[in-house]
């Protein structure tokens, strides 16, 4: 298990407040080495700030973005989220092209959601506009990466790019990559609460240490330390795949009937589990980060449909999902309504981080030369123009569904 991330959250300001930037630095830096000398890998630190609506000027706002990613990286941030577009603000989402064009050290969302608990449909329309924008300003469409399409997600998660911050003091969370764990615990299982058991007590044990650090940092700067998001990420390298992790379970191959048993038993685990909580401590499957799900994929057995299905009981949406390039904003729209839809009926934090590939059609391979992905067949996408009063403008309530009660 490693750290993915420290994530900072602060509104710094712009011009940025070049102090409090360097402050922000050190702590990360310290924190860094606290950590590390526990005996944990630290893969990099970020910085997310407010919906940058909040406190940046829209005119200028390219410049702004990149001055911001050179005064962060300066001290020691290897990236920066500056949250998400309000879903009445669909406008804004015209210039991140601009910006992911000159730099990949940005990262953006878009909020699918409302405060109110509604599906904003023109905000959906806007992401899949601006999703199959971002998918060609760069081959491969890797500009996706650095965004995704929020539905019902809480500041403090510390996972990109859904990070955002509140309008607060100072505050950190760590995103862990910890997909071992369950692989590791589940292979060795002679049956299923023993699985379960062993996996709360690896990831409780692991969270004594972290938070123990984590308090020492708060003492000594008054940063608040928001606590963990154990999503279980996974990463190409072997032995860390939740889809091996499930297999391991004695699932045939994940993408059959059972993986929804599978999902589902892996994130009531986690529930189960005491350490503090921030972000989606769900069960993650990003297609194009895990070798098993890319294998799995590639072999036919993965659909949108049934990552979907897996995030009813699980998960944090779709991930990394590779598409054909000639996919429509048409297209991409309904996708984003029932993800929208599935995170507010069951009040969870759900994301769609989607990658049309230029030029790619429906089964053929990937070639990413990235570290960070492990190569898989592009998805079909059984999705089609609608039509009537679901092409409206409105925002529609969807209220969280409560369970049914038997007559007296």
């Amino acid at each position: 298990m490693k750290i993915r991330s420290i994530t900072v959250f602060c509104q710094p300001g712009f011009p940025p407040n070049q102090l409090l930037l360097q402050q922000l630095g050190i702590f990360a830096g310290h924190a860094r080495t606290l950590y590390e000398q526990a005996g944990y890998e630290v893969e990099s630190l970020r910085l997310a700030t407010p919906p940058f609506v909040s406190f940046l000027s829209l005119e200028n706002l390219v410049e702004a973005a990149l001055t911001l990613a050179i005064e962060t990286h300066a001290e020691g941030f290897d990236y920066i989220s500056l949250g998400p577009v309000p879903a009445n603000r669909s406008e804004v989402l015209e210039q991140i092209p601009q910006i992911l064009a000159q730099t990949q050290n940005v990262f953006f969302s878009a909020q699918l959601t409302t405060p109110e608990h509604e599906v904003s449909l023109p905000a959906a329309q806007a992401a899949a506009k601006l999703i199959c924008q971002l998918a060609q300003v760069e081959p491969n469409g890797f500009a996706n990466l650095n965004f995704c399409a929020l539905a019902n997600v809480p500041a403090y998660t510390p996972f990109f790019p859904a990070a955002y911050a509140q309008n607060s003091p100072p505050a950190f969370a760590l995103a862990l990559e910890a997909a071992n764990l369950a692989e590791q615990t589940f292979s060795r299982a002679q049956s299923l609460q023993t699985a379960r058991e062993n996996l709360i007590t690896a990831v409780e044990t692991h969270a004594q240490k972290l938070e123990a650090i984590g308090r020492k940092l708060t003492k000594f700067y008054g940063y608040v330390f928001k606590g963990l998001d154990f999503s279980l990420a996974p990463h190409p390298a072997q032995g860390i795949s939740i889809a091996k992790a499930l297999e391991a379970l004695g699932l045939p191959a994940f993408g059959l009937h059972g993986s929804l048993f599978t999902s589902a038993f892996l994130t009531d685990t986690l529930d189960q589990a005491n350490y503090i909580r921030t972000g989606f401590n769900g069960l993650m499957l990003p297609v194009l980060e895990d070798a098993g799900l890319a294998q799995r994929a590639s072999e036919g057995l993965l659909s949108t449909t049934d990552l979907l299905l897996c995030s009813a009981v699980c998960g944090t949406g779709l991930d990394v999902v590779p598409l054909p390039g000639d996919t429509t904003p048409e297209q991409l729209y309904p996708v984003l309504l029932d993800l929208a839809a599935l995170a507010l009926r069951l009040e969870k934090p759900l994301t769609a981080r989607l990658m049309p590939i230029p030029g790619k059609a429906a089964g053929e391979a990937t070639n990413f030369d990235f570290a960070y992905f492990a190569n898989s067949h592009v998805l079909a996408l059984k999705a089609q123009l609608l039509g009537g009063i679901l092409q409206g403008n409105e925002s529609i309530s969807m209220a969280k569904r409560e369970g049914n009660q038997s007559a007296n």
